[in-house]
């Protein structure tokens, strides 16, 4: 008689993990509706798009697909130094943020070690740290902003591993000054590292961002060309700090794992300055159409330093989420946050002329049917 395959044997934490993804995306609801959504304006990518520059690159670098990528990502690394006024070997490439936050998790958290964040900040963190089977400790956002002064004093109590921090904030889309991220970079307490994860920094005004301090081993920058650069497919984010821990990076992340298209389309983008500011422009306009738009119908914007706008609905989670769900049906996808008090808001991505107009068009209706 036949006997059944045992199958792979899982680890205790494996097992113990539910399989999800921190966030459902757009294309499984809508293979879900049976249909297209008419505005994409939850994933706070840039409907805007590249530039030519890049599209160019795109079409160049596709003869070349046969090839494996630099698995030093070398060209990029050293134009971002450039960029940014810091050595090649401060800087590491990887698959978007979120690579890179699933890398540096693998490399400093064990089992049962503790990783301080704020509750309703950025899940996919969250996700690589259970997945690796840190603990969480969060603490309370104060107001809609992160509280750099919790984060830090609480550090300064569990002795974290890792301490994550967002500026500009996703999901509330606010900012802190230049001086109070400095003052939390400098009291990072000794064995902790600090995340700063700076997805929206180009979207930011001036005066959000501290120097570059690649000789300070408790703050590692992170990155991203899929905000306003226009990139999120193409999947490329870098970190920067400080030598030691980013050579730590080779021990542990997919060395071809950043495609040559994409790493000569980041190249292109970076080297396109005058187009970034382009579409910095247009997201500005956005944010205020959107803002506009939530007035009239009796909605608070949240001030933004992002590419999206957060819209107070003014009532509790559960009126937030059938509106969501109520704009959904109307095909303009949007997302909210997951957290009280925060979740009585919704998010609404930077989005075109016509993607806005027909956000317009359907609010009304998204609201009055989530009243019932």
């Amino acid at each position: 008689m036949n006997k059944t395959p045992a199958g792979p044997r899982f680890t205790k934490l494996t097992k113990s993990l539910a399989a999800s993804v921190p966030f459902v995306g757009p294309e499984t609801q809508e293979r879900l509706r049976g249909r297209a959504f008419d505005a994409r304006l939850g994933a706070n990518e840039s409907v805007f798009g590249p530039s030519a520059k890049v599209l160019g690159a795109i079409a160049d670098a596709s003869q070349h697909m046969w090839k494996y990528s630099d698995p030093e990502s070398a060209d990029l690394r050293d134009a971002l130094g450039v960029h940014h006024g810091v050595a090649p070997e401060n800087i590491v490439i990887g698959e978007g943020i979120d690579g890179l936050l699933g890398y540096l998790v693998r490399l400093l958290v064990e089992a049962g070690d503790t990783v301080v964040t704020s509750l309703g900040a950025y899940p996919t963190f969250n996700y690589h740290v259970t997945g690796y089977g840190g603990e969480l400790i969060t603490v309370p956002y104060r107001g809609d902003f992160e509280d750099p002064d919790a984060l830090i004093a609480m550090a300064n109590k569990a002795q974290p591993k890792l301490i994550y921090f967002a500026n500009p904030d996703n999901p509330m889309g606010t900012v802190h000054s230049l001086n109070a991220v400095q003052k939390m970079i400098d009291e990072v307490p000794d064995g902790s590292l600090l995340i700063l994860d700076e997805a929206y920094i180009e979207c930011a005004p001036d005066g959000s961002s501290p120097a570059f301090d690649t000789d300070n081993p408790n703050v590692i920058r992170m990155r991203t060309f899929s905000k306003a650069y226009g990139m999120a497919g193409a999947r490329v984010g870098y970190a920067i700090g400080h030598v030691d821990l980013i050579r730590a990076f080779d021990k542990v992340r997919n060395h071809f794992g950043i495609p040559k298209i994409s790493q000569m389309a980041a190249l292109a983008a970076l080297n396109d300055q005058q187009y970034l500011s382009q579409v910095i422009a247009q997201i500005n306009d956005a944010k205020r159409k959107i803002t506009e738009i939530g007035a009239a119908n009796g909605l608070t914007a949240l001030t933004s330093a992002t590419n999206f706008v957060t819209l107070d609905c003014g009532a509790d989670g559960d009126y937030a989420r059938r509106v969501v769900g109520a704009l959904g049906e109307l095909g303009v996808f949007v997302r909210m946050p997951f957290v009280p008090p925060h979740d009585r808001c919704i998010r609404v991505s930077a989005g075109t002329a016509d993607d806005l107009a027909l956000f317009a068009k359907v609010l009304p209706q998204a609201l009055e049917m989530a009243r019932v």
